[in-house]
């Protein structure tokens, strides 16, 4: 099993910058892919951006040039810096990992982002 905690979301105005953390405990070791989702209200969940163990960030069109991915391994902990945000990346961001081997994942209870003026 795997726990994941995310944090850091809040309101910002247009332009401005956040960063989410997400806190990994448990089997962190059966981790194969991280990656941050997020839903607004009346549309579907969709993905912001992944890490693949052993390959390169990958982001979907929405958050290319303005978000980036990263993990701190030693800290346990994914993170996703968001600038020049805008009001239609206003969501709920969740924290989701997938397990190596049983694909087995895991999501985080969401965190709040509101842009807005």
């Amino acid at each position: 099993q795997v726990q994941l905690v995310e944090s850091g979301g809040g309101l910002v105005q247009p332009g401005g910058s956040l960063r989410l953390s997400c806190a990994a405990s448990g089997s962190i070791l059966s981790i194969e892919t991280v990656a941050w989702y997020r839903q607004a209200p009346g549309k579907a969940r969709e993905l912001v951006a992944r890490i693949i163990s052993g390959g390169a960030p990958e982001y979907a069109d929405s958050g290319r040039g303005r978000f980036t991915i990263s993990r701190d391994n030693a800290k346990k902990t994914v993170y996703l810096q968001m600038n020049s945000l805008k009001p239609e990346d206003t969501a709920v961001y969740y924290c989701n990992a997938v397990a190596r081997y049983t694909n087995s994942e895991f999501w985080g209870q969401g965190t709040q982002v509101t842009v807005s003026s």
